[in-house]
């Protein structure tokens, strides 16, 4: 190709996942520019790209159409959207941008629809034959009494784990069973936490399977993680994103380790994640991949070809913009 332009929507804080693009734009000898879209200006992702768009809300009606005025001004080859919220809009509509020349990187809205509704995801992992904390209806719990604390409240559509409480006892389920938004109340389950990046290529065959284990988190987010070549999660990992409906790109699945080492799934979002980069630097380099790929080169990595044991410590970092610049606020 003579120009391969990503678009990123919903940037946010993704600074990682935008600066090895681009070095992987550079590396690879291709010509492209990386565009940023956010609601607002003071993203710190869009600092890093070569130009960034403010655009309406992903609620607002006229935010397909923008995004589409975009793509074609800045002759867009590649879009990757990186919140939630935007993936079952964009899947709808990912016709509409083939017929412009843009590949959406989004997965069909059936996976979408099983994986932004918890509920979904609860389903689906129970009739694939995955291991799964129930769910609990809270009348049908509060009726009985036959309550076996801790479980784990959470809004069905949420992102980021906002929402997310463990509850240990009657009075915080009272509570946040009303303070939480279209609450589902599950088990809580006891282990160690696992992030799992899958990589699903435009053929719907699965090329790579990273678990990283969440040593410590932030704001939902993984701030210590480690790679672990683990062939039981590898081969448990890969057959959820097969049995998922016209899975594309990158697919985080979470799950658990439990003490008796039983492998429990509890979360699919089919974007990049936060803690990806981690995958990147151990060898599984998606953006690598993605980019021969969409310019006829056949890539011949193993599903395992990446380091064992290499760990991410992760830390803030500061952007500073003078007064007068034209990325002022």
């Amino acid at each position: 190709m003579s120009q391969f332009n990503i678009l990123f929507t919903s940037v946010g804080r993704r600074v990682q996942l935008i600066n090895h693009f681009k070095r992987t734009l550079n590396e690879l000898g291709v010509e492209g520019k990386i565009i940023t879209t956010d609601f607002k200006n003071s993203a710190p992702a869009s600092y890093m790209s070569d130009t960034h768009i403010v655009v309406p809300k992903i609620s607002d009606s006229n935010y397909i159409e923008a995004l589409k005025n975009i793509c074609q001004k800045y002759n867009i080859t590649l879009l990757i959207p990186l919140i939630d919220t935007e993936l079952t809009q964009l899947s709808f509509h990912k016709e509409e941008f083939e017929e412009i020349g843009v590949t959406c990187l989004v997965s069909s809205c059936e996976v979408n629809d099983i994986c932004f509704d918890k509920r979904n995801t609860y389903h689906f992992f129970k009739n694939t034959g995955f291991q799964t904390p129930d769910i609990f209806d809270v009348n049908i719990l509060m009726n009985s009494q036959q309550f076996n604390f801790p479980y784990i409240i959470k809004p069905v559509n949420g992102s980021s784990s906002e929402g997310v409480n463990k509850i240990n006892n009657i009075n915080e389920l009272l509570f946040f069973i009303n303070y939480t938004p279209d609450a589902m109340l599950q088990n809580f389950v006891v282990g160690d936490e696992y992030t799992i990046d899958v990589l699903v290529d435009f053929s719907g065959n699965i090329r790579s399977v990273v678990p990283r284990l969440r040593i410590e988190t932030r704001a939902g987010e993984v701030s210590k993680g480690l790679t672990v070549k683990n062939k039981l999660l590898i081969e448990a990992s890969k057959k959820v994103v097969e049995a998922l409906p016209g899975a594309l790109g990158c697919i985080t699945l979470q799950c658990f380790i439990t003490n008796d080492g039983e492998i429990t799934f509890i979360e699919i979002n089919p974007r990049f994640g936060g803690g990806v980069p981690l995958s990147f630097e151990a060898g599984a380099d998606f953006p690598k991949y993605i980019i021969q790929w969409m310019n006829g080169v056949e890539t011949h990595n193993r599903i395992d070809d990446w380091m064992d044991g290499l760990a991410m410590l992760r830390y803030d970092e500061a952007i500073f913009i003078e007064k007068g610049s034209e990325l002022w606020l």
